[in-house]
């Protein structure tokens, strides 16, 4: 028989055990997804996983999810600052069935309106026998980056190819970006811009970006509901929007928020109204643009500003319209 000093010992070394927890997994700063890849993998180079939902737990906040090999990798819902990058390989996302591709919403975190988001080389598709409904949904995070992305097919009522609507202050960056095929012919579009609430506000830069053939409308700012003072401050360059059921409009409703719009170095053409400011708190500044082959180029309602800064083609329009007058540089 074992002598009692043994017997202690055996007991000791059983109580430190069911005291010890294997530490939890670190997260990687860099993780890895590939169409022949398993979600139940650690993510790495060599053993990959499947989805980009199986692969944001394992990635570390402020961290990067690259594609391995053309795949489609699946719906995302984000609440942490990510890049998610398929640059060089064809990454997808399907987002038919009625739902969204891409929903940035850190509301429910500890640190709200904190996320830093970027998503890059991807095309989003709600392609399907239900259309998908909006190919981005943005609402709570700091800012969202969109570089050489396709967003296309979000059919279903009120579907946005970007739909930022975000309940603090946040900003919007789209660089070579596609938005096709998005919206119906009485709802929804390309890309909407509609902060809600007290506190909501948004900056927007869109550069390189082409709004072609979405069914309702193009680029709209909307402030209804809205009435932070800080408003929306938008730019549009060296963009193209054409043939939308509208190019870009501006509603802003009486009591709501102010928009400030520039747009320059563009073509708005081919659509069923050109540029539309609508509400008192809206201006429109447009310079060294291409406004043509659209139904009412220019409409100015309820006190709607657009104003030239020169150098713009307006011509060949079923109704033309006038700018509200010329504004001139200053040094």
């Amino acid at each position: 028989m074992p002598s009692s000093s043994m017997r202690n010992i055996a007991v000791g070394i059983v109580v430190a055990a069911s005291f010890y927890a294997a530490p939890a997994m670190a997260q990687a700063t860099r993780t890895w997804v590939s169409g022949v890849g398993d979600d139940v993998n650690p993510c790495s180079r060599t053993a990959p996983c499947k989805t980009f939902a199986g692969a944001i737990s394992k990635t570390a906040t402020g961290g990067e999810i690259d594609c391995l090999d053309p795949a489609g990798f699946g719906t995302l819902t984000i609440t942490k600052s990510i890049t998610i990058d398929c640059t060089g390989t064809f990454g997808s996302t399907l987002n038919s069935g009625g739902i969204n591709g891409f929903v940035i919403n850190d509301s429910a975190t500890v640190t709200p309106g904190t996320a830093r988001v970027v998503l890059r080389g991807i095309s989003i598709n709600g392609a399907g026998t239900t259309p998908g409904l909006n190919g981005i949904r943005f609402i709570s995070g700091a800012s969202l980056v969109v570089e050489h992305v396709i967003i296309q097919n979000n059919l279903s009522t009120n579907g946005q190819g970007i739909s930022f609507q975000p309940v603090a202050a946040a900003r919007l960056a789209l660089r070579d970006v596609l938005l096709v095929n998005n919206g119906t012919s009485s709802t929804g579009g390309g890309i909407l811009v509609q902060p809600t609430g007290a506190s909501g506000s948004a900056i927007v830069t869109l550069e390189n970006v082409s709004l072609k053939n979405n069914l309702n409308g193009g680029f709209k700012i909307d402030t209804t509901g809205n009435t932070s003072a800080a408003g929306v401050k938008a730019t549009i360059g060296n963009s193209d929007i054409s043939a939308n059921g509208g190019g870009v409009a501006v509603a802003v409703p009486a009591g709501t928020s102010t928009v400030s719009l520039m747009i320059m170095d563009s073509n708005v053409s081919n659509n069923g109204a050109g540029i539309i400011a609508n509400g008192g708190a809206a201006t429109i500044r447009v310079s060294r643009t291409t406004i043509t082959n659209n139904g009412s180029a220019l409409v100015q309602a309820a006190g709607g500003t657009i104003a030239s800064f020169g150098n713009n083609l307006l011509q060949g329009n079923t109704v033309n319209g006038a700018f509200t007058g010329a504004v001139l540089p200053t040094n």
